[in-house]
């Protein structure tokens, strides 16, 4: 083991002298530090999206921009590098941003913070601890920042490019008060920077005394370590079972917020060889062109560096065990395993600048349902449905308090799986949860009614669709209600026979509302109704276990119309008559004919026509 000031420890992640003792020191240490940061911004933050709802990242770089933690995803550290060189840091600075176009695609909208702290040893910069998140409201033509209807990033709010928020431990009170200034939540704003800051910078430190303790060489060498054995351990339990072979698989958004409903395509071709030095090429062309709404994602800088990070996740589905896919975390070290093409600028992918892009997650989280259909089709279904997807529901106005803004992501239900149901209400962020009632009734004028699963909302299939929420509001005084969802019109779609879930709905007082809204008038006593979407379904519907089905009618998670129409299962003092199920069944096969592989649901007909 290389000693604490011992400046000549190995630098080859191969090389016998990097200690397994020390390697797992190295791993624990870093994996401790993030959460650490991410415990102290959540203890110490003043908006209710960040402390509440938990939507942030904390994540650990090395001098080379590497992601070295992989517990979630990150931001990138390429910005602040391009824009500040490490030679001219100095311990106490700290560097923010969150203009989408300049953060080579680690941000993705402008509410999306990003704070950057370097880690020094020696005088030298060795690391970065970053923490970047959703904040309340940076400005903008609607409160939120996330304007439905924006053509332009001009109407979506402040623009910063990599700045030295804190020079020296010294806070820029002038970029501050700036920041400040044009948020409608400046308190909250305050708050959170502040937090975010003091969080990287103490986080700063700890990764500073593993540096002391071991030494420079003998951590960096560990660092090549973890990120090298990620790559080898994705190419040989995960890359291996995908057959060689090129396969294509699209899906789409519903909606821009500007022209009316229609398919914007996203577009994978997955080319897989398994001799290749990069054996994945994942080729995004003939995705649409770019939106004139806010859909769009600046995805094709810095070689979609961000991108690999972010769709690598689902290759973990193919680990032989959930028990062992839950083990793999996502570092840089699959960057190496992946080429990504991109097509001509002027797409959803590649858009130009001043394009919008505050409702980009109706893109990037469908390219995790994207990339998941392409590898059920090399596999022959032996991954997920598709899964919930991200929307912002929420309501503003005045009380006796003043303005205030309530925003919150709820979250969905998961696609069946080859071997187990969908999990209900979870949400594709890490760590991310629904707020409290009780704490939601005590900051907002409006009563919680109901907060429960969403009968029926899941796709029928062998493996069942997680379900979806119903939510019930009151309101206490008139407000304004805002939404930016997609999948109201399109489903989770099902797949290897499975039935698609059921799509985004909400209503106000009976009338529905569309998924892109910025201001809908809410009057005291009436009542908004959410219900999310469900996760689509995993092979026939008719090969589940009937008592399966009687056990989620008795839970309320399948209606006794659903268990009849949707699963061909007759249900008689709460358990399944076999007989007549098995005649209904043979009835309902011979009517519908062979299941099909993917199941879109209704509203891929509606707009497509076919």
């Amino acid at each position: 083991m290389t000693g604490p000031t011992d400046p000549t420890g190995p630098t080859d992640p191969t090389d016998p002298r990097v200690d397994p003792i020390l390697l797992e020191i190295v791993e624990g240490t870093l994996a401790s530090v993030e959460r650490e940061v991410e415990t102290a911004i959540a203890r110490t933050a003043r908006s209710p999206m960040i402390r509440d709802a938990h939507d942030f990242r904390a994540g650990i770089h090395d001098r080379r921009l590497r992601k070295l933690t992989g517990r979630s995803y990150s931001a990138l550290v390429q910005p602040v590098a391009r824009d500040f060189p490490l030679a001219r840091m100095k311990p106490g600075d700290v560097f923010f941003h969150n203009d989408v176009y300049l953060s080579e695609g680690g941000i993705g909208h402008l509410p999306d913070l990003c704070v950057t702290v370097p880690v020094f040893h020696g005088g030298e910069v060795v690391a970065f601890v970053q923490a970047f998140g959703h904040h309340d409201d940076i400005g903008g033509a609607v409160p939120g920042s996330m304007p439905s209807h924006a053509r332009s990033a001009f109407e979506e709010g402040l623009m910063v490019p990599p700045i030295k928020l804190w020079d020296q431990g010294v806070p820029n009170e002038a970029a501050l008060r700036i920041m400040t200034r044009n948020s409608r939540m400046p308190d909250s704003l305050a708050g959170d920077l502040d937090a975010e800051c003091s969080a990287c910078l103490m986080g700063a430190r700890r990764l500073g005394e593993l540096f002391d303790r071991y030494g420079r060489a003998a951590v960096e060498a560990c660092f090549d370590a973890i990120i090298d054995n990620t790559t080898e351990t994705f190419r040989r339990e995960l890359l291996a079972k995908i057959p060689n072979g090129t396969y294509t698989w699209e899906d789409y958004a519903e909606h821009d917020g500007v022209d009316p409903p229609r398919l914007h395509a996203q577009r994978i071709t997955l080319t897989v060889d398994d001799t290749a030095p990069t054996p994945l090429v994942i080729d995004f062309t003939g995705t649409s062109p770019q939106a004139k709404g806010p859909i769009n994602h600046a995805g094709d800088y810095s070689d979609g560096v961000f991108l690999k990070k972010w769709l690598a996740p689902i290759l973990r589905n193919l680990a032989d065990t959930p028990e062992r896919a839950a083990e793999l975390d996502v570092n840089e070290g699959v960057v190496p395993l992946i080429e990504m093409r991109f097509p001509p600028k002027g797409t959803l992918l590649t858009p130009v600048f001043p394009a919008p892009t505050n409702a980009r997650t109706f893109v990037i989280l469908r390219l995790l349902g994207v990339l998941a259909g392409v590898l059920a089709k090399a596999t022959g279904g032996r991954m997920p449905a598709d899964q919930e997807t991200i929307r912002y529901t929420g309501v503003y106005g005045e009380d006796d308090r003043g303005p205030y803004l309530m925003r919150e992501v709820l979250g969905g239900g998961s696609g069946g799986r080859y071997y187990a149901d969908g999990e209900d209400t979870i949400h594709v962020v890490p760590d991310s949860r629904n707020i409290p009632a009780e704490f939601a009734e005590a900051r907002w004028p409006f009563l919680v009614e109901r907060l429960g699963l969403a009968t029926d909302s899941g796709g029928p299939g062998q493996h069942r669709g997680g379900l979806g929420y119903d939510k019930h509001i009151r309101m206490l005084r008139d407000a304004s209600y805002m939404s930016i969802a997609d999948r109201s019109i399109l489903s989770c779609w099902g797949v290897n026979g499975g039935a698609a879930g059921r799509p985004f709905r909400v209503e106000i007082d009976g009338v529905p509302m569309e998924g892109l809204v910025d201001d809908h008038p809410v009057r005291a006593g009436q009542v908004i109704r959410i219900r999310t979407t469900g996760g689509g379904g995993w092979g026939d519907p008719y090969e589940r276990d009937p008592a399966a089905v009687a056990a989620d009618v008795r839970d309320g998670k399948v209606s006794l119309e659903g268990a009849r129409h949707d699963y061909g299962v007759l249900i008689t003092n709460g358990e399944a008559d076999e007989h007549s199920t098995a005649t209904l069944r043979a009835h309902l096969r011979r009517q519908r004919g062979p299941a099909p592989f993917f199941d879109r649901g209704p509203g891929y007909a509606q707009l497509s026509g076919d």
